[in-house]
């Protein structure tokens, strides 16, 4: 079987509520490109049925493939589904699909060339929030002016959970990564910007799902404590001579 094009990898700890229409929505969008792709579901360790939902549509669609593994985190999960995956281009999608699936063109050539880390921002001139509450958004807007000043300088919204990898890129990065949880994303971006590896933020609309998994203090708390220990690891020299 010849390499696909694109790998979307979505990472799903209990979303049997709504994993079936992401699986859906891509499906119905994906089968009508000219790419060879293949979607990889990777099951952190649920509770409630999501890796059976999974497998059940994945029999009828080989393109589909589930890879459980025990629940660490979502940070765990996409690394996992990052270094298993097979194409060129590797698509991290939310399970919940926030971001209007056709969107995701916007990642790829032709529309996007040359860059090795295409990152989903809702912060640009471009971008839009839909349904947000205020006060979720003040939150992200705080941890992200940490972000900015303590690991990654000048990307506007290293969170969001739409970010495109080439092939090469995926591997370098994905390999030193070590954290679990929802701050992998800016240890991710700052490895990518140690290495040289180009950078751009993508527009986008993202429609707020009420049931995200995000504990707001709880999370803000332990996110910002892993700012630190990615500084301190790098410091002290614990990506290697890479970083």
């Amino acid at each position: 079987m010849s390499q696909p094009f694109l790998s979307v990898v979505v990472p799903a700890y209990n979303e049997a509520g709504r994993i079936m229409g992401t699986l859906e929505q891509l499906n119905e969008f994906l089968s009508r490109q000219t790419y060879a792709w293949e979607v990889v579901v990777v099951d952190d360790g649920s509770t409630d049925g999501t890796a059976s939902l999974v497998n059940g549509y994945a029999a009828g669609y080989p393109q589909f493939r589930l890879l459980p593994r025990p629940h660490r985190g979502k940070g765990g999960a996409v690394k996992a589904g990052m270094l298993a995956a097979a194409g060129k281009y590797r698509f991290l999608c939310d399970a919940d699909l926030s971001m209007p699936v056709e969107q995701l063109s916007r990642f790829l050539p032709p529309v996007l060339e040359g860059i090795d880390v295409a990152v989903g921002s809702r912060e640009l001139a471009d971008s839009r929030r839909l349904g947000e509450p205020a006060r979720r958004h003040l939150m992200g807007r705080a941890y992200n002016w940490l972000v900015r000043r303590l690991a990654v300088p000048g990307i506007q919204d290293t969170q969001c959970g739409f970010k495109c990898f080439r092939e090469t890129a995926a591997v370098q990065l994905f390999e030193r990564q070590t954290l679990d949880g929802f701050a992998f994303d800016v240890e991710i971006l700052f490895l990518a910007r140690k290495a040289g590896l180009g950078v751009q933020e993508v527009a986008i609309d993202w429609h707020y799902r009420d049931q995200s998994r995000v504990r707001a203090l709880r999370d803000s708390a332990a996110m910002t404590w892993d700012l630190f220990r990615v500084r301190w690891r790098s410091m002290r020299g614990g990506y290697g001579s890479w970083a």
